[in-house]
This record gives structure tokens, sequence and C-alpha cells, in this order.
């Protein structure tokens, strides 16, 4: 554990579960182990574990081999990489979400060909406003 008071600056690289309460800027690493990013973590930082869960603040990429979690006190301002990702109600993420996906699953979406080949005509389609109903007495 980085408790409250710990301040960092540089790389951490740990084969144990981390639970980060203090000030981290570099990266960390824990490739077959948990990072937690408590309530009172502040990271500037990038993140390599099997599962990160954030409860604080991370400016940096997030890279969970397993899971990313980011919990409904967690604030996130950089891309999250992981094959399952949860976002409780309250989280706050601004960046980009990838999650790997079995190629097979992607081409057998139930999405038609035109939907795909034109965006911006479906995107005009859900844009337009409805017609306005009058209603007399």
């Amino acid at each position: 554990m980085i408790g409250a008071s710990f301040k960092i600056d540089g790389k951490i690289t740990s084969e144990e579960n981390l639970v980060i309460e203090g000030t981290v800027k570099g990266s960390i690493t824990a490739k077959n182990s948990e990072v937690v990013v408590g309530a009172s973590g502040s990271l500037t930082a990038n993140i390599l574990a099997k599962i990160v869960r954030v409860e604080g603040t991370v400016k940096g990429n997030i890279s969970g081999d397993e899971n990313g979690i980011i919990t409904k006190t967690g604030n996130v301002l950089g891309n999250i990489d992981s094959p399952r990702v949860s976002l409780e109600d309250g989280a706050k993420i601004k960046g980009s979400i990838a999650m790997d996906l079995d190629d097979a699953s992607v081409t057998d979406l139930p999405v038609s060909s035109s939907a795909i080949s034109n965006p911006i005509a479906l995107e005009l389609k859900l844009a337009q406003k409805p017609p306005e109903v009058w209603l007399f007495n």
C-alpha cells in the first residue's frame, strides 16, 4: 500500500497487489496483479496491470490485461484498454475505451451494410426533428 502522505515520482514495478492512496507521477506496472487507485489516490501515470480499479483520479492511460473498473468516485483522463471494462454510475472518463473483441463476433453483428457504408445518413436521420402535431378542441 502507498499511503495518502506518500508522493512518488518515478517507475513502480510490482509482483503483488497494490493499493495507492497517495500521489504518483510516472508509471506503474503490475502485470500479474491488481492495482487499486484509492479514493484519495492521485496519479499522473500510465498503469499496466492484470486488473485496474480506479476510485480516485488518474491522468494517464490504463491497460488492464483482464479488467478495468472505474467506480462512481473514479475520474480518468486518458485511454482505457482492457478486454472487460466496467463503469459505475457516476464514473468520469475523458478518453477512449478499447476492448479486445474476437474478430468473429464483430462480423456476426446483425447490422446492414448500408448503415455501415453511410454513417452520415444514419446520423442525419436520427438528428431530424419530428413533425409538429397540433391538437384542437
